[in-house]
């Protein structure tokens, strides 16, 4: 008895073991995923985080520097050997004066010569602190705040184009999958279709003609549809490497961690679109959000930071510092401090800080023309956005209106084929002109919702 029943039980748990392995996906997950597994996406946020570091590591100019020397040697021959005649010379007097001394040293046990720095010793420790520095601490602080904020819009701007990306891949699935839909139902009408025509063929109110024309019609769906899928499984591979998601394309290598490809869905919601209207941004608005907008903002405040930063090079620089040391090369072991202040005036650098300046003026100048010329650019963009945003609208309806009218056409043709008033090839032509009008309607459809998402994905900030 039981074994009879395992196979029973095995059975009855496979739809639960492939329920268990499939799995939806919402578009806002897919780039949720895409941010999170994106190497572009990862390179900008650590750009963030070098930019910081850059930051702290500028700000670290305001405090003392601090430094301590150790220093120990031990020379063959004393570095400094000095005797009277080295002093006062070769002259007579002179070695008049060396014997005397030599004949008072040998008397009372003293050197002849005056040896020192054989070896020594010495610790030192020392602090300096800069009072003025031309404002190049100052603004160079100010520089590093600017690369931070300059990389988190860099980063945001990676992440929409990311999410872009991914959302043209995603419809283009879901359109797929909605073609696919439009194929299976006009099949079925026609498997339908065939039933009611073997007998209207019984009948000879159809020809053999008729019967090979619906065949061949058949046939030719079942291939669309399965070309239709075979681009679909491209499409999903491509859309989950870019997200990081692991999938298995062999449904006997499938498991949890790896799903089949088939059985990870999508879900897009084609039928809850709205007018643009109900998405409409105000055109200045639009563009004072984008990151490339406050991107040239950044560069032209980068630009005049840079100029000041040229000129503190020929402005004086002040510091007071201290040191302390003990140290053992002449004499005693000693143990000493002192203070210090310094002025220093870079008089040679003038001139070349003047054409450093005039260069970077011209920079400046530069930076300000093309950012008023991108700024107009980036008006005129808002503006190409919402005018193809309202078009793409405007084809939905009338893909739309298409679909309502070529239904009602093969209704009626339906009705005068029962009564045998058009062929079976007419007819079959009304049902391809359908099938075309709910292709043309999915395709508008989805080139709206992108358009959509490009139009709202220029909002970054």
């Amino acid at each position: 008895m039981i074994k009879k029943f395992i196979p029973i039980i095995i059975l009855s748990a496979l739809p639960l073991l492939a329920a268990a392995q499939s799995r939806t996906l919402t578009l806002e997950e897919c780039k949720r995923l895409s941010s999170e597994n994106d190497p572009y996406v990862k390179g900008a946020a650590l750009d963030v985080l070098a930019a910081r570091a850059q930051k702290q590591e500028v700000f670290t100019e305001y405090f003392p520097k601090v430094s301590a020397t150790a220093l120990a040697f031990h020379s063959l021959n004393p570095l400094i050997d000095i005797g009277v005649t080295d002093i006062l010379g070769h002259s007579d007097y002179a070695w008049e004066i060396s014997n005397a001394y030599h004949d008072f040293a040998s008397q009372n046990g003293l050197p002849t010569r005056y040896k020192a720095l054989q070896y020594g010793y010495g610790v030192t420790l020392s602090a300096m602190q800069p009072l003025y520095a031309g404002g190049r601490i100052v603004n160079g602080n100010r520089l590093a705040a600017l690369g931070v904020e300059a990389a988190q819009l860099k980063e945001n701007l990676t992440r929409s184009e990311s999410a872009q990306s991914i959302e043209k891949k995603f419809w283009q699935i879901v359109s797929i999958g909605e073609k696919l839909k439009t194929l299976s139902e006009a099949e079925q009408m026609l498997i339908s279709l065939k039933k009611d025509a073997d007998a209207a063929f019984a009948a000879g109110i159809l020809t053999q003609s008729d019967l090979l024309q619906l065949e061949l019609k058949t046939n030719e769906l079942k291939s669309l549809r399965l070309q239709a899928s075979s681009g679909m499984k491209l499409a999903k591979m491509d859309l989950f490497n870019a997200i990081g998601l692991p999938y298995s394309y062999v449904r006997a290598a499938s498991s949890v961690e790896k799903p089949y490809l088939d059985d990870i869905e999508l879900s897009g919601d084609l039928d809850a679109l709205q007018s643009p209207d109900h998405y409409y941004i105000p055109e200045e608005e639009m563009v004072a959000s984008m990151a490339q907008t406050r991107l040239l903002s950044l560069q032209l405040e980068a630009k005049n930071l840079e100029k000041k930063l040229s000129m503190g090079e020929a402005l004086p620089q002040v510091a007071i510092g201290a040191t302390a040391g003990y140290a053992h090369y002449i004499g005693d072991a000693k143990l000493n401090a002192g203070v210090y202040a310094m002025v220093q005036i870079p008089i040679s650098d003038w001139g070349k800080t003047s054409k450093k300046m005039r260069r970077i003026d011209c920079d400046i100048q530069k930076t300000a023309i093309e950012k008023d010329y991108l700024d107009a650019q980036l008006l005129l963009l808002a503006r190409q956005l919402w005018l193809t945003l309202e078009s793409s609208w405007e084809q939905v309806q009338v893909a739309k209106e298409g679909v309502e009218i070529a239904q009602d056409a093969l209704r009626r043709s339906k009705d005068q084929l029962d009564a045998g008033m058009i062929t079976m090839s007419d007819f079959l032509q009304t049902q391809t002109s359908l099938r075309q009008s709910e292709d043309s309607y999915i395709d508008q459809r989805i080139a709206y919702v992108t358009a959509l998402g490009e139009y709202l994905s220029k909002k970054t900030r």
